[in-house]
């Protein structure tokens, strides 16, 4: 065990810079704030990439709803902030400010378990892997697969998005969740809190990669690569494919909801619009660009496709959506196995030239 982990000493090293010397030179003034909460939503993503690499990577599952699991770990940490926010909204209300536009008199019942934090950071895991565990098991127990599972989450998400975008579902409607003030007391908009959020996602990053890293490198990990290759093989000799589809499957829900918790903190919003088809395309494109099946590969693409979106859309608007297309296709055609496969390509020509 002692030796595995010091195999992973340059994530650490990363993870310790990325983590608290960033940090630190933000309290020195070095790093503004503003680039220190952009850096922390992009730890977000990249726990929510994890989870596909797991499920597209290393199982073969496209799952084209990642997203909508996103948000149901955001918008329970923001249905939490919001009943924190008491009686500080714009109307004076017990009620979010929401609530007391549609003229509901009392707090829907389904409300009532996010007045703890504890309760709040179980259901944002426990919804989003429920939500997976039905809607796999139906799926995979049909043996859907390949493009029409595709098809199938991509219509869940789509479903969703248009439940959520309902003022009769109690979440906001198409304007969703906001104006939050405090979390476990701290002042949101406070450069220590931002900093404090940010160190957490980094750690929570950090724990995501290891924990992923011990599932692919494991029996379990084995089987997974196996059930991408030779599902049909797998299956004749008597495993039981369904149930390792679904745990990998419940697994990147999860991973995806606990990116949402850590997101909507830092980011002080959660719509409907993060769950849409293309928010789930984008994690899937963010996968592929750093590198299917690595690990790495999930976190440094959407470190990249997302620093390319801040500057495009500050720089070119209106063209991101052409290249996220270009980007896509290129990748796919030219370079199959990312960016961590192009630079092991160029590693082992180094060491062979030597």
């Amino acid at each position: 065990m002692s030796a595995s982990i010091l195999k992973q000493w340059p994530a650490f090293a990363l993870f310790a810079f990325f983590g608290l010397v960033i940090p630190w030179l933000n309290t020195q003034g070095m790093v503004a704030d503003t680039t220190l909460n952009l850096w922390g939503r992009y730890f977000c993503f990249a726990i929510v990439a994890l989870g596909v690499d797991l499920i597209w990577g290393y199982t073969g599952i496209l799952s084209l709803c990642q997203a909508f699991f996103f948000c149901l770990g955001g918008y329970a940490m923001g249905m939490h902030m919001l009943l924190k926010t008491g009686t500080q909204g714009v109307y004076g209300s017990v009620l979010p400010d929401f609530m007391v536009w549609n003229r509901v008199e009392e707090l829907p019942l389904f409300w009532e378990p996010f007045h703890s934090l504890p309760a709040t950071l179980i259901l944002g895991l426990l919804v989003p892997g429920c939500a997976a565990l039905v809607f796999g098991f139906l799926a995979f127990r049909s043996r859907i697969k390949g493009v029409y599972f595709a098809i199938i989450t991509q219509a869940l998400a789509l479903a969703v998005w248009l439940v959520f975008l309902r003022n009769e579902t109690m979440l906001g409607g198409t304007n969703g969740l906001t104006d939050f003030k405090t979390l476990l007391g701290f002042d949101l908009a406070e450069p220590s809190t931002k900093r404090g959020l940010y160190m957490l996602s980094s750690m929570v990053l950090l724990a995501a990669y290891l924990g992923s890293r011990f599932i692919v490198q494991s029996k379990l990990g084995k089987l997974l690569l196996a059930i991408r290759d030779g599902e049909h093989r797998l299956r004749f000799i008597g495993y039981r494919i369904v149930h390792f589809k679904l745990f990998v499957f419940v697994v990147a829900a999860a991973l995806a909801g606990l990116g949402g918790m850590l997101y909507v903190p830092q980011t002080g919003i959660i719509t409907p619009g993060r769950m849409d088809v293309q928010a789930s395309i984008e994690v899937v494109v963010w996968t592929a660009v750093g590198g299917r099946a690595t690990l790495v590969g999930a976190i440094i693409g959407a470190f990249l496709v997302n620093l390319l979106y801040s500057y495009l859309t500050g720089a070119f608007p209106g063209t991101w959506l052409y290249f996220l297309g270009a980007l896509f296709i290129g990748v796919v055609l030219y370079f199959p196995d990312g960016i961590t496969g192009v630079v092991g390509q160029l590693r082992q020509r180094v060491l062979g030239a030597k």
